[in-house]
């Protein structure tokens, strides 16, 4: 029977890094999402926070939260700029990482928000349809 309980973890503040992004999605996944793709999860995080910190220059916030059958990654950060999608770099320009989110989530969302955005990545569990 499947429980209505809600998880969250935050992590954020200047200390906050690409690989504690990762491992901290490898343990909230694994603890509280066993049904959902960790490797799938962990590339999207570890995509989201590269690019806050690329385009941005400045913090981020990361997000991750279960509540019934859905697990959500958030990433926060001061740019009001959208992700625009653009035709990969073979040469090593990057432009694979936007694509591989949309592909790897099955929902994708950018939200705005005052002094920013928030760029969601979801996922459904399939056991609890």
């Amino acid at each position: 029977m499947p429980t209505h309980e809600a998880h969250s973890l935050v992590l954020e503040g200047p200390g906050a890094t690409s690989a504690a992004a990762r491992d901290a999605a490898v343990r909230f996944v694994t603890g509280h999402c066993p049904w959902a793709d960790t490797e799938s999860v962990v590339l999207v995080v570890a995509e989201l926070v590269a690019n806050a910190s690329r385009h941005t220059g400045g913090p981020w916030r990361l997000t991750l939260t279960t509540r019934d059958a859905e697990l959500t990654v958030g990433v926060e950060d001061a740019s009001q700029d959208l992700p625009v999608p653009r035709a990969p770099d073979l040469s090593g320009g990057g432009g694979f990482g936007w694509h591989m989110v949309q592909r790897l989530a099955q929902r994708v969302a950018v939200l705005p928000l005052p002094g920013g955005k928030r760029v969601e990545a979801s996922w459904l569990s399939t056991v609890w349809a």
